[in-house]
């Protein structure tokens, strides 16, 4: 790993397998408690999820970013009360199935764009948050628009409401990872 894009977490995290699942269990912990930050909405509630998710990818990198949303997926998956309404095989089937489910690619996105050096750079850094959120609406409109009849419905529902919110996750996630990257030079 050459970029400082790893600093100080993602540079932690590396070193070894027990370090690997430390970072992967407290992002994992990060995840649940994100998705308990939640403005009611229907039919996809406002959760600081994607906000993690960027930042984890960022911070932890293309694999470990991925493997630590897998792992958030799976412990719902087994009921465990992870998501912003409870855990389940029902919850990702659901009408938020397709948003989760965007954030395995979100957060490898924004990682691997991290590694290619985005970070560095402010603009980019949010830049690569952008690019990489673009997977959970993907992903979670196309689920949606199964619920909702239609895409332009599930844009009308699942997008728009959510852009100013998006906005701000998208903007700290980046700069996050731009001051990670340059407190990790500095030392």
């Amino acid at each position: 790993m050459n970029t400082a894009t790893h600093a100080v977490i993602g540079h932690w995290a590396q070193a070894s397998l027990t370090r690997q699942v430390v970072s992967v269990l407290a992002g994992t912990l990060l995840l649940a408690l994100s998705a308990r930050v939640e403005i009611p909405f229907w039919p996809v509630p406002f959760t600081m999820q994607t906000f993690v998710v960027l930042a984890l990818g960022m911070v932890y990198g293309p694999v470990l970013g991925a493997a630590t949303v897998l792992t958030y997926l799976g412990q719902g998956l087994m009921g465990l009360p992870v998501f912003a309404a409870g855990g389940g095989p029902a919850y990702l089937a659901g009408p938020t199935g397709g948003y989760l489910l965007g954030m395995v690619p979100a957060a490898w996105i924004a990682g691997h764009l991290a590694l290619r050096g985005w970070a560095r750079n402010p603009v980019f850094a949010i830049g690569a948050a952008g690019l990489a959120n673009l997977a959970v609406y993907a992903l979670g409109v196309a689920w949606l628009s199964v619920f909702l009849g239609s895409l332009e419905q599930a844009v009308m529902a699942g997008i728009l409401p959510f852009l100013p919110g998006a906005a701000v996750k998208i903007t700290a996630a980046g700069l996050i990872a731009w001051a990670l990257t340059r407190f990790s030079q500095r030392r």
